[in-house]
């Protein structure tokens, strides 16, 4: 089969054929639907688990700690990335009018990322974790990221280089700035030294990684949860409304704004934290300010159905990218409210946020993406789609799905928020214990997992629908179409500067390359090198050998996923917590640990406020010290001894990074930590637990726990200065 798409005959301009790799994108829509089930599937079970603790099955390969980071990284890497791809080498081809670069380089790609998510479906529930949100993954995978994402990028740019349009379109914009801050914000987020194959410490430290870490995190979600699939919506939308973008000066307003603006608002993840308070502000500014270029967007695509309404009601395709992008402006409105600092102080740590994610990452991007396949299947596979009826089944089963989940957590949030901060007319608070709150949302968890389920079976009527539809495609021969090659003939001659910009896209990339360094700049930079504004403290010291592996023990467990480690210098927080939290307390964490939801109390100040025995009993059996507690047992940290074979090196490894440990201490760390474990283990044989109890993990893991806040605490108490931005 032929067919021709070519551009006016120019003479000196060259006519060619050519034909598209469509293969590739058959392979991304199939990993893009399988990995997508088990993303969501594994939402489901986490979500049951904090309902139901039991639910965590007793191994630990099955915690709601160990399988949380496999949930976001099959979600977000796994499901959306394939899609990503996907929708990119589908449109990009098109686009260009030319075949990718390379078919060597896209195999390389489909299964270099394949690889990858499998080699974190693996390691995330064996604990092997550097213990970062959504950067998990060690350093090996790492570098393997590196990799096939430089080959993606050069099979990408290779295409643009040999395009047959003069002009990129609007969506490659966007892809170009995923690319290139993509690659930015994982090679810095992810400066690490190794210790072994599948360990290593994080370059930064204590507020420093912060800043870092929620940069990246933050921008994770918006150059791979964002941007492609603004791209995607900028060439999927007209292709299925069969009409142009409705304002191409508005695309360009929206571009440009969104990338320099992104980029600045990390720090709102970090407000009211000892980050420095200039950098919160910026944060706080530039999130607000982001409204307006997301906005843009969303106008943008919702015009561009204007006149196509009657086909948005029959066509299932158009119903999910129109419905994608109202939750995606409902989540961008949503997001700068958050990050007003008033707001922030009743959301922050509460279950507001994760309802907040998910109605971004289902509501725009699982409706994108399914509004996409429903586009791309029938037309790669050669068929009409299989079943109407099946895709608005999945629609309703989706929307209401993800309204049962979006308004429970908002439900959940705002009550874990008053009950944290009621106090009586004496100043004292009503719910001092923290399992009050934990007790009083565990209902709405019952909702947000049938919610999760409703999604859950959604998804599954789409991989039935797809699958018959692709079974009933026809087979076609190889397409090949004709155009022009490009030369200098096809400038347009006084066209706009953007429109001549559009015609360079090196000049493009490099400029879009700019505007995401100059805010990463300005408070990256600074922060990292500014050591000046950590006063330091005299007692604060580093961990001892066993307390160092039992903080391992920690963020291999998943503990960061539920507890929070910074007190914020709010009243309610004092009187609950402790004194708030200094930057100096935070210099040899490597890497920080202050959490982003706090479904069990914060751990900053836990040190000495138990004995050994209560936190032996509450690993074993959490309920046996805390009724209604939802933790799970952690029974195998009682029969897993403790590895001292790796300890030196960790301290080693810990000295480069700066923590300055003695030649001696790192020489004898067993001979240390071991004395240290059996003056633990002391006590516990006193109150009869057996005396081989010296040698397991739980004993590494209380000395970390017994070592929280106790260096600060050990300074004389001083007034606490309370914000007059706090909400009573």
């Amino acid at each position: 089969m032929s067919s021709t798409h070519t551009s006016p005959p120019t003479a000196n301009r060259r006519l060619e054929t050519f034909s598209y790799d469509d293969q590739i994108v058959k392979s991304f829509v199939i990993a893009t639907v399988l990995w997508g089930a088990v993303a969501i599937l594994l939402g489901v079970v986490i979500a049951f688990q904090l309902a139901e603790w039991r639910l965590n099955f007793g191994v630990p390969w099955l915690t709601f700690g160990r399988l949380r980071p496999l949930h976001t990284n099959a979600a977000i890497f796994a499901f959306c990335g394939n899609a990503i791809f996907a929708g990119i080498y589908y449109s990009h081809q098109r686009l260009c009018k030319a075949r990718l670069f390379s078919d060597l380089l896209s195999r390389i790609h489909f299964w270099g990322w394949q690889v990858i998510i499998v080699l974190a479906a693996v390691t995330l529930p064996f604990g092997i974790t550097t213990g970062k949100e959504y950067a998990e993954l060690e350093w090996p995978i790492d570098l393997l990221i590196t990799t096939i994402w430089v080959v993606f990028a050069v099979n990408f740019f290779g295409t643009l280089v040999r395009r047959r349009e003069r002009h990129i379109y609007v969506a490659i914009w966007f892809y170009i700035a995923t690319i290139v801050t993509v690659a930015v914000l994982h090679i810095v987020n992810s400066m690490e030294l190794p210790v072994t194959l599948l360990k290593s410490y994080s370059l930064y430290s204590g507020v420093q990684d912060a800043l870092v870490q929620w940069w990246y995190g933050h921008n994770a979600v918006a150059f791979f949860l964002t941007t492609p699939f603004l791209g995607l919506m900028y060439y999927f939308i007209p292709k299925a409304a069969n009409r142009p973008v409705y304002w191409y000066r508005l695309s360009i307003i929206h571009f440009w704004s969104l990338v320099f603006i992104y980029i600045w608002a990390g720090p709102h993840h970090l407000l009211y934290t000892t980050l420095p308070e200039w950098a919160q502000t910026l944060g706080m500014v530039f999130s607000i300010a982001l409204w307006m270029p997301s906005w843009g967007g969303m106008i943008n695509g919702l015009m561009t159905l204007r006149g196509v309404w009657d086909k948005v009601r029959t066509e299932p395709g158009l119903r999910f990218m129109a419905t994608s992008l109202t939750f995606y402006g409902m989540a961008t409105f949503e997001g700068p409210l958050l990050s007003i600092k008033s707001v922030n102080a009743i959301a922050h740590f509460t279950d507001w946020i994760p309802g907040h994610v998910h109605s971004g990452t289902i509501g725009w991007n699982y409706m994108m993406i399914a509004g996409v396949l429903f586009y791309l299947v029938p037309k790669l596979w050669n068929s009409e789609l299989y079943s109407k009826k099946l895709a608005n089944l999945q629609f309703w089963f989706a929307t209401i799905g993800l309204v049962f989940y979006i308004v429970s957590m908002w439900v959940a949030g705002i009550t874990q928020s008053l009950m944290w901060r009621a106090m009586d007319d004496a100043g004292r608070l009503i719910y001092p214990n923290f399992i009050e709150t934990v007790v009083k949302i565990v209902p709405m968890y019952w909702v947000r997992a049938i919610g999760g389920t409703l999604v859950l079976v959604s998804f599954f009527l789409m991989i039935y629908n797809l699958y018959m539809t692709a079974k009933r495609g026809k087979k076609r021969g190889v397409e090949v179409y004709e155009s022009y090659a490009l030369d200098d003939s096809s400038l347009e001659p006084g066209a706009s500067s953007h429109r001549k910009l559009e015609g360079l896209p090196m000049v493009f990339s490099v400029l879009s390359v700019v505007a995401i360094l100059v805010g990463s700049a300005i408070e990256i930079v600074p922060s990292l090198m500014a050591k000046n504004y950590i006063v330091k403290m005299d007692v604060v010291r580093p961990y001892t050998p066993l307390e160092l592996y039992g903080r391992d023990i920690y963020i291999r467990e998943g503990c960061y996923t539920c507890h929070s480690q910074t007190v914020r210098p709010m009243t309610h927080e004092v009187l609950r917590y402790g004194k708030p939290s200094e930057a100096a307390e935070f210099v040899y964490d490597h890497p920080f640990q202050w959490g982003s939801k706090r479904t069990g109390p914060d751990l900053a100040r836990a040190g000495g406020k138990y004995p050994h025995m209560w936190h032996y009993k509450h690993f074993y059996d959490p309920r046996a010290v805390t009724a209604g507690s939802i933790m799970p047992r952690y029974t195998w940290l009682f029969d897993n001894k403790i590895d001292y074979s790796t300890l030196s090196k960790k301290l080693a490894v810990m000295k480069k990074l700066g923590v300055p440990y003695a030649t001696e201490e790192i020489t004898n760390a067993v001979a240390i930590a071991q004395a240290q474990a059996a003056e633990i283990s002391k006590e516990l044989v006193e109150n009869g637990v057996p005396a081989k109890i010296e040698q397991m993990e739980v004993v590494a893991l209380i000395s970390y726990m017994q070592r929280l806040g106790v260096d600060y605490g050990q300074l004389p108490e001083t007034p606490v200065e309370l914000p007059s931005t706090e909400v009573k």
